[in-house]
């Protein structure tokens, strides 16, 4: 039975929140959907911002309508890492190790998943898989090589 539990801390300039599910599947998958549907909604807020300086006034209306998006792409981007890092720890299972290979695998499997989901075609879906898959792969030899 999953327990709810947080906590946090502050490093400068890193920012951790964890909260136990009680699996590690979902953890890393709660994690991932917290940590980058926040790097979503910034990315929204920011630009709502620049519109507003650009345009010079700030309605209320303005306000509600960058807030629904700061949500629903935060919602989007989220689960969008979400399943990406659920796939990566799931393969990582199956697989008995811990390697580059799990994120190409997992980046591919998301991305077929994800653009399936979006009733894309048979062709989109095997694109959108060997992109996801390739993205994966080149983050995690950057990420090796920092």
């Amino acid at each position: 039975m999953p327990r709810g539990g947080f906590s946090g801390s502050l490093r400068s300039p890193k920012v951790d929140v964890f909260i136990d599910m009680g699996d590690p599947f979902l953890n890393r998958t709660v994690d991932g959907f917290l940590k980058i549907g926040a790097v979503g909604a910034c990315k929204v807020a920011a630009e709502e911002t620049f519109e507003c300086l650009h345009r010079g006034s700030v309605s209320k209306h303005r306000i509600e309508h960058a807030l629904k998006n700061m949500c629903k792409e935060g919602a989007y981007w989220g689960t969008v890492a979400g399943v990406y890092v659920g796939m990566v720890y799931g393969v990582e299972r199956v697989r008995g190790r811990s390697d580059w290979k799990n994120a190409t695998i997992g980046g591919a499997l998301s991305g077929a998943l994800i653009s399936g989901a979006s009733n894309n075609h048979k062709h989109k879906i095997i694109k959108d898989a060997i992109t996801a898959g390739a993205v994966a792969t080149a983050v995690e030899f950057i990420n090796y090589l920092t």
